[in-house]
């Protein structure tokens, strides 16, 4: 110890003289006794250096850190402001912090949590061998004046200090990686395949059949709450349910999409007219409707009103097993229009649960039997 103090007053003696002669001496002057003034000074940056040895850096890249710190505290030091021996300290101790902090961290830290964990271990220490017991958390906050969730994250960020290689050879079992101890078999991967092969399916289906599979299977409605919503009966719901079940089972066993059942190259909503007696017109309509075709049945239900100026129109269901709440907009927006034209407009061959829901918005009165 007296040995170093010695040293030290040594070194501020000798940073005296170097303020001196600098101050005296030319430009070229100066750059020499900068250098013989940093080589004597070596050893004194060697021995703070030392005191950060065995902590997973290289003593020659310490070395180097320290010196680096000790030519910044001589091109700054100000023989005014005191000892070139504490200033020189300071420097130095902050570039290998410095360093530890920018080089060491396997992992990004803030400084901020860097500095708390050092100082938390330091605290960890002292406070174990005041209580004679590991402090909590608590006592570690109010021990270092910051909160426990700082000094959680602080206990965290340390384990990014060293972290370990996910490659790195295990001892007990051979030709073993550390990464195999995590993870396990993910038993939805198998199902990858079906999943894209079901989406483009899908996307391929009729809007309406699409929705009802939505309702059913993601939205959990039953067939009866569908039913509702399309303005069907449960049973034109679970046929078309199964229908699309089927297509989308053998669409997926098979290395050919099978076509859409009932798509043919006709439209998917038929009128046929048909003049009766007098001035009586006839509209026999085939087909599923729903929404997607609604507007085509308007139109053309339309199209045979204007023509011919009849007296009565007849529009015949009996060709159409179902008919959303679309297709009754649609037969609401003929009857309008009938109205207007003083043309009578019939109903006839409704299906029960759709002569139902006519009634229901009440266009009951249209209805008549087959045949009349």
């Amino acid at each position: 110890m007296l040995d170093q103090l010695s040293a030290d007053q040594d070194l501020d003696a000798r940073a005296e003289q170097y303020v001196r002669a600098r101050a005296a001496a030319g430009e070229a002057e100066r750059a020499r006794l900068r250098d013989d003034f940093i080589r004597s000074s070596l050893a004194f940056a060697g021995r703070l250096a030392s005191r950060y040895y065995g902590r997973g850096e290289p003593a020659e890249d310490l070395d180097q850190v320290a010196r680096i710190g000790l030519i910044k505290t001589i091109n700054r030091y100000d023989a005014s402001r005191g000892s070139f021996t504490a200033f020189a300290v300071v420097t130095i101790r902050g570039e290998l912090r410095r360093h530890f902090r920018d080089h060491t961290w396997g992992v990004h830290v803030p400084r901020r949590m860097q500095d708390l964990g050092l100082d938390l271990n330091r605290a960890t220490g002292t406070l174990a061998a005041r209580f004679a017991r590991v402090p909590t958390d608590d006592e570690l906050a109010g021990f270092l004046g910051v909160g426990e969730a700082d000094v959680r994250a602080a206990r965290a960020s340390l384990a990014a200090y060293l972290p370990v290689s996910l490659n790195r050879q295990l001892d007990v079992v051979e030709e073993a990686e550390f990464g195999d101890l995590f993870g396990a078999a993910d038993p939805s991967l198998a199902a990858v395949d079906d999943r894209a092969a079901m989406t483009r399916l899908l996307l391929r289906m009729p809007q309406r059949d699409r929705r009802l599979l939505a309702l059913r299977y993601w939205g959990n409605l039953t067939q009866t709450e569908i039913a509702e919503q399309f303005g069907v009966s449960q049973m034109q719901i679970s046929r078309l349910l199964a229908r699309a079940l089927a297509w989308l089972r053998t669409a997926l066993l098979t290395d050919t999409v099978p076509p859409w059942p009932g798509a043919t190259d006709e439209p998917e909503v038929r009128v046929v007219l048909y003049s009766g007696p007098g001035r009586l017109r006839h509209a026999r309509v085939y087909g599923e409707i729903d929404r997607d075709n609604a507007a085509e049945l308007r139109a053309r239900l339309l199209a045979a009103l204007c023509a011919g100026r009849p007296t009565t129109m007849v529009v015949d269901l009996t060709g159409v097993p179902s008919m959303d709440a679309a297709g009754l907009s649609a037969l609401v927006a003929v009857h309008t229009a009938a109205h207007g034209r003083g043309v009578r407009l019939r109903v006839v061959g409704a299906a029960p649960h759709l002569a139902g829901l006519m009634g229901a918005i009440g266009l009951g009165f249209l209805l008549r039997p087959t045949g009349q």
